[in-house]
């Protein structure tokens, strides 16, 4: 039988909105859903613990609520990272030999090592090395150079990083919920296995992840990470323009753009009229539906312009050639996609995940897509540590048997 904590896998993710936690079970057959709790979060604003107190009691309350939906106790946990402290950078390094070798696992080590020994700030780390591609001899594209022979072998990486500071909070905050955090993974490269299709990623692809208090970017070309980065601006920014622009509390804005908003103002039926609570003990007035959009939509553009050059400026534009995936709640938003479709001139869909077995159908929407994409990154990465050892352990024991023949 094996150990609960090898049996099931479970995902954290603190958002700025919601801290959901999913909880998901190995099976011959693959990932089995479990359970998962929801929470509304408190003390955390853009990726960072602005409240630490506050954030542990959200993420004990999420946690509980995932424990009594899976009907077992959760001790360990993937836990997503993002905000606007994340950065992603290229960068290669690599080793020459004397003559030609058997590429090995040391070796690889060695190149990536090489690769990532850049200057980085005291108060950063790394949270991701990403091979993009291995050169063996100036050959280029190969994937997984292990048992090749080369004279020369480089890498190239991306590597994310983040601040150290920021993302020990979050972890610290986990801890006191009184779950272990076994890794840290950037929420949309998580996302990314839960929403994009094989062809997608060969092609070029860039996931907007487009959260509460900011929009995290990757784009993945020839199966690798291309470029990542954060934007800062989220569903929380069209939320406090029609807090501002209607004056009116920060709650009763996020109703209403729920249930009346709109991206582009022009969808919006002339002459519709909506009731909006005033600040203080005022009375609600009645307003346009059109002011709704015409407060939302120049936030809209703003958001996919800022998408677009960021992917210009890393001249990653040209390489979204299967466009742009859009994830996270703040998607959700009518008339975002048509407004991303004009300003970014690229195929725009939806990102819908892949359901695991078991699940209910109320995960199925694109706010959950990081947390499935994460419980589905663990197990990958799980089974893909498994099959290397199984691997060395295989090549280890032919080198003993040749040895004593």
């Amino acid at each position: 039988m094996p150990k609960p904590n090898e049996q099931f896998l479970t995902a954290i993710d603190v958002g700025s909105a919601k801290t959901c936690v999913l909880v998901a079970e190995f099976t011959e057959n693959g990932l089995r859903y479990r359970g998962h709790g929801l929470a509304d979060s408190r003390g955390s604003r853009k990726g960072i613990i602005v409240d630490l107190e506050r954030a542990v009691a959200t993420i004990q309350k999420a946690v509980e609520r995932a424990e009594d939906s899976a009907g077992i106790p959760i001790e360990h946990a993937f836990l997503g990272v993002s905000g606007s402290h994340v950065r992603g950078v290229n960068t290669h390094g690599g080793l020459v030999f004397s003559r030609a070798r058997e590429i090995g696992r040391e070796e690889i080590r060695q190149a990536v090592d090489k690769a990532r020994a850049i200057p980085l700030p005291p108060d950063r780390e790394v949270l991701h090395l990403l091979p993009q591609e291995f050169i063996l001899d100036e050959q280029h594209g190969v994937h997984d150079p292990l048992g090749m022979i080369a004279t020369r072998l480089e890498v190239r990486v991306h590597m994310i990083t983040a601040a150290t500071s920021a993302t020990q909070n979050v972890i610290t905050a986990v801890n006191r919920a009184g779950v272990h955090v076994d890794d840290t993974v950037f929420e949309p490269l998580a996302c990314a296995d839960s929403v994009l299709r094989s062809d997608e990623r060969e092609l070029g692809i860039c996931l907007a992840d487009i959260g509460a208090g900011s929009t995290n970017l990757v784009v993945i070309q020839e199966g690798a990470v291309a470029h990542s980065a954060v934007l800062p601006v989220g569903g929380d920014h069209f939320t406090s323009d029609l807090s501002v622009g209607l004056c009116t509390p920060l709650i009763e804005s996020e109703k209403i753009k729920k249930l009346f908003g709109n991206a582009i103002v022009t969808l919006i039926p002339e002459g519709n009229e909506v009731e909006v609570p005033c600040v203080g003990d005022r009375p609600s007035r009645m307003v346009s539906q059109r002011l709704i959009g015409e407060i939302l939509e120049p936030r809209a553009r703003e958001l996919f312009e800022m998408l677009r050059e960021n992917l210009r400026h890393a001249g990653m534009l040209e390489v979204c050639a299967a466009g742009v995936v859009i994830s996270g709640g703040g998607s959700r938003l009518p008339g975002l996609m048509d407004i991303a479709d004009s300003v970014l001139r690229k195929p725009v869909r939806m990102a819908w995940p892949v359901p695991i077995a078991k699940m209910p159908s109320a995960l199925a929407e694109p706010e959950f897509a990081t947390v499935l994409g994460m419980v589905v990154y663990g197990h990958r990465a799980r089974t893909a540590r498994g099959a290397l050892d199984e691997r060395w352990s295989s090549k280890l024991k032919s080198m003993l048997v040749g040895k004593g023949a």
